[in-house]
């Protein structure tokens, strides 16, 4: 509920106040004065764009803050705290519009982007402005009023929750076949790279290796000759290298006695005596390896060949890599029979998935209809009241393919003159007609819709008279559920208010500026029958004022 709502510094409003009664109030004034810009104002907490245009002293922030009483508004608490926003029982939002065009939200002094705002302020006030009627032309409000007057939950709930489990499936279904379908259309290629990669049937680094041998196979003669050189130097000849390096070792250890220091040159020669055999036996393993073989070159030469091909036509770098994709292929080959596998078992499951959606949506859909008859007979009877005698009501059923609401669509018709021709809303009504219409189906909707306060801006448009007297019992008596804010110029609407707002504009050195006031006893009368009978009202005037405040509500349900 809306407790307090300060603007300030905003079109020609320098500063108002107000805290709205629980129930109904109404707002009346001279045409010109404010009223309209009030609902503007408070559009900007519901998360309408700002404009720089409507600050009135261009020096100075235009502010506009709401204060909200929501200890008993457990949707917002939950999404409050979603969102991080500190939790309390009254929630304050305030918008700020710099000079500069800069605009800024705060929910509980915290900033947030304009989308969230109007998530946040949708659990708490549903303003319907001139020209929202125009949601009656969508098949989805047709929907949503029949679930807010007399839908089933637990149906829809249960409807929902097969739904979801219904898509989801649907989807990855889907996502397979799509697979599957890709892997097949590649099967016939995919099967000739893998024959052509199995018949080659590399080893690790094979290529690589063979490479190596070759280059050997192709310098064979003068490793060979390098290698016998290296191992003549050192163990062949008449006086080989390591014979004498040894008879060396050996006289200098010999005199180790006389000369210390030469016990440990031996000793280190000794070492590198050991490591000159080795090298000269690595030597003569290392030309028993070099093949002077020529069809093992050839042979090479082929597996270089092959593989260099393979690589190139894969764009791979080394053996490994065709044999990873070698692996891949046979796996990916193989998948498509577990791919078929799998599909076969979720075509099963979807398809007892559907059934009982199908089902659910029957019952759900059953629901409904009765409801939408119900919500039909219901407006029809108040449409005379609010000024439209000869207007009938209809709602059109269609079923359609499931989506996440079920498995109906619902049109609101109108037959506006007796002629029994019903057409959709916006081709049977006026304006006018289509506001109040409105104004029927919410007074309809409203206590299924835990909204708190309701904010109707001249939903009056185009009647007066007993019409009028009847669209004020009627806001009257969603006051009882729900804290409502009319803006009219009727007085029979304006004399049902239990609180009555007058907004006027007042003149001083600084220009016109809006003003606000609360009207109780003489003052409201006058106000009212000024509404009746002009700027003098007569005693007939002021006395029908008085029958008008002092009237009580009537029961429309």
């Amino acid at each position: 509920m809306l407790q307090k709502l300060l603007i300030k510094n905003y079109a020609i409003i320098r500063q108002i106040e107000l805290t709205p009664h629980a129930g109904l109030n109404t707002i009346t004034g001279e045409t010109g004065a404010g009223k309209s810009i009030i609902v503007g104002a408070l559009s900007l907490l519901l998360g309408d764009r700002a404009d720089s245009a409507v600050i009135l002293h261009k020096n100075e922030k235009a502010i506009v803050e709401g204060h909200f009483a929501v200890d008993k508004n457990e949707a917002l608490k939950i999404a409050l705290a979603k969102e991080d926003i500190d939790v309390e029982d009254i929630c304050i939002i305030r918008r700020e519009i710099s000079p500069a065009g800069k605009s800024r939200a705060f929910v509980n002094d915290t900033p947030v982007n304009l989308p969230l705002l109007a998530t946040l302020t949708g659990y708490l006030v549903d303003l319907h402005r001139q020209f929202d009627h125009l949601n009656l032309e969508q098949d989805s409000f047709a929907l949503d009023a029949i679930e807010a007057f007399g839908g089933n939950p637990a149906l829809l709930l249960g409807y929902k929750a097969i739904y979801t489990a219904y898509t989801a499936n649907a989807k990855q279904l889907q996502a397979k076949q799509d697979r599957l379908a890709q892997i097949q259309k590649e099967s016939s290629y995919n099967q000739h790279l893998l024959e052509e990669l199995a018949q080659a049937a590399f080893k690790h680094n094979e290529i690589e290796d063979a490479a190596l041998q070759l280059k050997q196979l192709n310098h064979a003669e003068k490793l060979v000759a390098l290698l016998q050189q290296s191992e003549y130097t050192l163990s062949g000849g008449d006086m080989p290298f390591l014979q004498d390096f040894k008879k060396n070792m050996q006289q200098l250890a010999s005199v180790a006695d006389i000369l210390p220091a030469m016990g440990t040159i031996a000793g280190r020669m000794a070492s590198v005596y050991e490591e000159l055999k080795d090298i000269n036996e690595e030597l003569a393993k290392e030309k028993d390896k070099v093949s002077l073989d020529p069809e093992k070159a050839d042979f090479l030469q082929q597996r270089v060949d092959l593989g260099y091909k393979l690589l190139k036509k894969h764009a791979l770098s080394l053996t490994n890599d065709l044999i990873d994709l070698q692996h891949h292929l046979a796996s990916s080959l193989q998948d498509a029979t577990a791919l078929q596998a799998d599909i076969d078992a979720l075509a099963k499951t979807i398809a007892k998935q559907q059934a009982e959606l199908l089902s659910a949506g029957k019952a759900l859909s059953a629901h409904r209809v009765a409801a939408a008859g119900e919500f039909e007979k219901h407006v029809n009877n108040l449409l005379p009241q609010v000024g439209m005698p000869n207007a009938r009501f209809q709602v059109a059923h269609t079923s359609i393919a499931p989506t996440g609401t079920g498995t109906d669509a619902f049109t609101l018709l109108l037959d506006a003159n007796k002629t029994n021709r019903f057409l959709p809303i916006a081709k049977a009504a006026s304006g006018g007609e289509m506001s109040r219409l409105l104004l029927c189906i919410k007074s309809l909707t409203a206590q299924a819709v835990h909204l708190p306060t309701l904010i109707f801006d001249e939903v009056d448009t185009g009647i007066s008279g007993e019409a009028a007297r009847q669209v004020g019992h009627l806001l009257r008596q969603l006051a009882t559920r729900h804290q409502v804010i009319c803006i009219t110029h009727q007085p029979q609407i304006a004399a049902k208010g239990m609180q009555h707002y007058y907004v006027y504009k007042a003149e001083d050195a600084n220009g016109l500026h809006t003003q606000i006031k609360t009207l109780t006893g003489k003052d409201r009368i006058m106000a009212i029958a000024q509404m009746i009978g002009g700027e003098n009202p007569s005693p007939a005037a002021l006395s029908n004022a008085e029958e008008l405040i002092g009237e009580k509500s009537k029961t429309l349900f």
